[in-house]
Parts: C-alpha cells; sequence; structure tokens
C-alpha cells in the first residue's frame, strides 16, 4: 500500500504573501500528521519564495513521520542538508523563474555532481532520491549515482486530457517503475496529482509513496487540513 508525503510548500506561499507569521508550515505539518500522513515534504528553494530557513530547522525538530527535503544541487542546499539531516531529500531541477518545478533532473548530465551530493548524504544517515522523468537513461543514471530511490515525475499524466494520452503516461509510469525497481531503486511518484486524477496512479502497484501539495492545500482552505489529508489518503490506499 502506498504512503501519502504531504507537500506544505503552500501554506508558506500564503505566508509569504503578507511577510508576516502565519499560517505557520510547522503549525501545518503537525495537522497533516494527526490527519495520517506518513511524511511531510517541503522544497529549500535558492529564493526562498515560501519555505525558509526557520521552517526547515524545526520541521527537523518537530516531524514525527518522515521528512523529506526537496532540493537542487546547489552546494549552499547541500550544506543546509548535511546540517539538518532530513530523513530523506529529493533533488530536484531548479529554475528561479518558475512558479512549480518544471520537468525531471537531468541526472545523466549532471551524475558526477549526483553521485558526490549521494556519498556526502549517505555518510549523515540520509537517504537520497531523485526526481526524474520516468525515461530509462535518467533512471540508469540515478542508480548507478547510488541513490535510494526515484519520484516519477507525474506531470505528463496530470496534463492529459484525452483517454488514450492518459493510457500511454500511464503505461510510462508503469514501464518507469519497471526499470527502477529493475536497478534496485524505491519508486515514489508525484507532481500534478489531484482528487480528481489520483486513482489510476494510486493502482499502479510498486509505487510506495506520493508526494502531493498543491492539491491538498487547496482543499484544505475550504474543509480544513485534516479532512483534506484523510480525503487524499483514503484515495490513495482504496483507489476506484
Amino acid at each position: 500500500m502506498a504512503l501519502l508525503n504531504v507537500n506544505i510548500d503552500h501554506v508558506a506561499t500564503v505566508r509569504q504573501a503578507r511577510k508576516t507569521d502565519e499560517p505557520d508550515p510547522v503549525w501545518a505539518a503537525v495537522q497533516c500528521e494527526l490527519a495520517g500522513a506518513s511524511g511531510i515534504t517541503v522544497h529549500l528553494r535558492q529564493d526562498r519564495r515560501h519555505i525558509n530557513d526557520r521552517d526547515v530547522h524545526l520541521l527537523k525538530e518537530t516531524v514525527a513521520s518522515k521528512l523529506n527535503l526537496e532540493m537542487c544541487l546547489s552546494e549552499s542546499i547541500v550544506k543546509i542538508a548535511e546540517k539538518i539531516r532530513p530523513d530523506q531529500i529529493t533533488l530536484v531541477p531548479e529554475n528561479r523563474a518558475e512558479l512549480t518545478t518544471e520537468g525531471g533532473l537531468d541526472c545523466a548530465k549532471f551524475q558526477k555532481r549526483l553521485t558526490a551530493i549521494t556519498k556526502r548524504m549517505h555518510k549523515k544517515g540520509i537517504l537520497v532520491s531523485t526526481f526524474v522523468l520516468p525515461d530509462e537513461k535518467q533512471i540508469a543514471a540515478t542508480a548507478e549515482a547510488g541513490c535510494d530511490a526515484i519520484e516519477l515525475h507525474t506531470g505528463m499524466y496530470a496534463n492529459a486530457t484525452k483517454d488514450k494520452q492518459i493510457e500511454k503516461r500511464l503505461n510510462e509510469l508503469r514501464d518507469g517503475r519497471d526499470m527502477a525497481m529493475a536497478a534496485g531503486l524505491i519508486v515514489h511518484a508525484g507532481h500534478g496529482l489531484t482528487y480528481r486524477n489520483i486513482g489510476p496512479v494510486a493502482r499502479i502497484e510498486g509505487l510506495c509513496e506520493f508526494n502531493i501539495g498543491h492539491s491538498i492545500i487547496s482543499r484544505a482552505v475550504l474543509t480544513g487540513i485534516g479532512p483534506a489529508v484523510e480525503e487524499m489518503k483514503m484515495l490513495i490506499e482504496t483507489p476506484l
């Protein structure tokens, strides 16, 4: 059964819109865990547009489940991860102009850097995952770098609108899962997943956890964060 990690970045986005102290993502993390989330995910970006250093430090001290830190390959961020020691890091591409993470990390291009970071994280007891497209080259590069897991980018599936397109993207995710498992990697998935489209992906066997943020936080504005997490968790555990 796949687990749910809740990305709470956009709680911090609301806070930063007014440069104030609320809503506090640390409080949100507690509510997510109480509602059954198996992990908390945050992205510490170089521009600190939402999650900041204070948040990450406090989340490390307070998250009782799994703390997954999304981050780029920047040395300054790598050093913060070494100091904070989250349970897991997920390496992602980062473009200062983007609204959200676009595409997967080019692990083949940056394999030397990826390998070095992975060794450093392992010395601190931190698991390493990469956020990649379901592409054989990128999955192989992740495995060769010594990473523990991959997170399959589900954005193309989420953006598909026609049945044939949707099935094509699901097959790509299934193929990516097969390649990753054959390489000895744990398989996660995320990006663009919502209450409306999670079902078919949740039915793919072998996906161990989902990282979902925007849709849950959006629902939470109307229903409260506890019910929003509980509903997504139910859809993952018992997909229709």
